[in-house]
């Protein structure tokens, strides 16, 4: 008599590498036509995910690598949270107003009879800057109808060393993105030509606090009061937008005395990442707006087939509260002090592989001291040997840090920057600059890959142009920042 066997579901596995799921092909077009067991499940992809780089050793990312224990527990007990659903889980609603409250003071919001910060969490930075974007085109738009002009060719102005979600927002809402174009040496917007670039159709200036290529703050003082010149010149009413993505959690600790956000009164909108020096998991950003007038109401949605009437404004909807309780967790877990320590051992951390680096003699740093805790760096010597190919050698030791070349008009300059963290400590920094040393003399002693593609194209008859595509192309493909 045949015994009945278990299904592949409920079979009990006393070892996974005994069992035949790790000779199996792994499904990766089509969903398996059979269960497996959980523990199978588990070793499979478990043993996939191996092959990924350490977290903690990617220096490219600004985005948080580590969080205390008991944040880790209070983010898996509320995973199955849905924050949109603001009635059946008003305390978590409650807890993302707090944190709204506690950055808009923290970023000077005014506050009186008449005026009142809002603001929101998103899904990171890029979603604020979605939202702040279009509350700006609208606000444009409705003054420019009240005028009886038209409203056909809003345009925006950045620095060219804006993030990639600008050049996002500009095509996807069809707004024309000026750039002010960068030259060597000065890798961030020059606040004059900004102004000068302004003009009837101006939805708002985009300024930088911490920017993705040095981590330099832009000088929205200056830009401030320049702009406050020329509306009052032209009668018009062109605001600023604040990305402090990355400074944002810089430098009310480090700089407090630094004027960049509501203390300016073109200052109309920040966002904030929490994810990156806000010290929550990847998944969160924050939004606020001065006033409520500056958010247009005819950008809020009100729904209330969830049980009551919920104002929202935002690009999705479902989403999790796990970051959202991780960043008030991270506010009343190290208050001011806390984050004020945190800040100032990232920095210290940053001047002491500024310092190594230096010492090679090999480098020149790019990066400023003051804004976001990072060493930018470029070869002083490029004849021979690239900081692409350093960057590639690097990886054999676990690092992962980017080389790429910076934006118009300093395309010509191609450097390397290490981003630190709150996890990443003075024994780490040494490490490194023992690795990047033993880089060094590694190449060195290697044939000049320059070198190589020169005679290659000598024989290959190409054109300095052709050389020229070829080496744009190459740095095209290893452009690999991490934001």
């Amino acid at each position: 008599m045949a015994l009945a066997r278990n299904s592949d579901s409920e079979e009990h596995l006393h070892s996974t590498f005994a069992s035949r799921y790790v000779r199996a092909v792994i499904p990766r077009f089509k969903m398996p036509d059979n269960s497996m067991p959980k523990d199978a499940a588990y070793q499979v992809i478990s043993d996939e995910l191996m092959l990924d780089g350490n977290p903690r050793l990617n220096l490219a990312s600004f985005v948080t690598t580590w969080m205390e224990p008991e944040c880790d527990k209070l983010i898996m007990e509320s995973v199955n949270k849905n924050y949109v659903d603001m009635d059946e889980y008003p305390v978590t609603t409650e807890l993302q107003n707090r944190c709204v409250n506690m950055i808009a003071n923290l970023f000077h919001a005014p506050v009186g009879e008449d005026e009142a910060a809002i603001g929101c969490g998103t899904v990171g930075s890029s979603e604020a800057i979605m939202l702040a974007g279009l509350a700006f085109k609208r606000k444009w738009q409705q003054r420019r109808r009240a005028q009886g002009l038209p409203t056909d060719n809003p345009n925006i102005v950045t620095g060219a060393n804006v993030q990639v979600c600008w050049e996002k927002f500009a095509r996807y809402f069809e707004v024309e993105l000026k750039e002010v174009k960068l030259s060597e040496g000065y890798y961030v917007m020059d606040p004059a030509k900004a102004v000068e670039m302004v003009d009837e159709n101006t939805i708002c200036i985009a300024a930088i606090l911490g920017s993705t290529l040095t981590g330099e703050f832009e000088d929205v003082k200056t830009l401030n009061d320049l702009l406050a010149e020329k509306n009052a010149e032209t009668g018009w009413d062109v605001s600023i937008h604040v990305d402090s993505a990355s400074g944002g959690f810089i430098a009310p600790f480090l700089y407090p005395d630094l004027e960049w956000d509501f203390r300016l009164p073109w200052v109309k909108s920040i966002n904030v990442s929490g994810h990156k020096y806000g010290l929550v998991y990847a998944g969160v950003g924050w939004i606020v707006w001065r006033t409520k007038d500056d958010l247009p109401e005819d950008l809020v949605f009100h729904i209330n087939y969830l049980g009551a009437d919920q104002p929202t404004f935002t690009l999705n909807f479902s989403k999790g509260s796990s970051q959202i309780i991780a960043q008030y967790y991270q506010f009343i877990r190290l208050g001011f002090e806390g984050y004020n320590n945190i800040m100032e051992n990232c920095m210290d951390n940053a001047r002491r592989l500024r310092e190594g680096i230096e010492m090679t003699g090999k480098f020149n740093i790019v990066s400023k001291y003051i804004g976001v805790p990072l060493v930018a760096f470029s070869l002083k010597d490029s004849s021979k040997h690239t900081v692409f190919e350093i960057a590639e050698s690097l990886r054999k030791f676990g690092w992962i840090i980017p080389a790429y070349t910076m934006p118009a008009d300093a395309q010509h300059i191609a450097v390397l920057r290490v981003v630190i963290r709150e996890d990443f400590n003075r024994g780490l920094a040494d490490r490194l600059i023992t690795h990047i040393l033993q880089v060094l003399k590694e190449i060195e002693g290697l044939p000049s890959r320059i070198a190589h593609i020169a005679a290659a194209a000598k024989t290959a008859k190409m054109s300095l142009e052709d050389i020229a595509k070829y080496w744009k192309r190459l740095v095209e493909n290893k452009r690999n920042i991490v934001c």
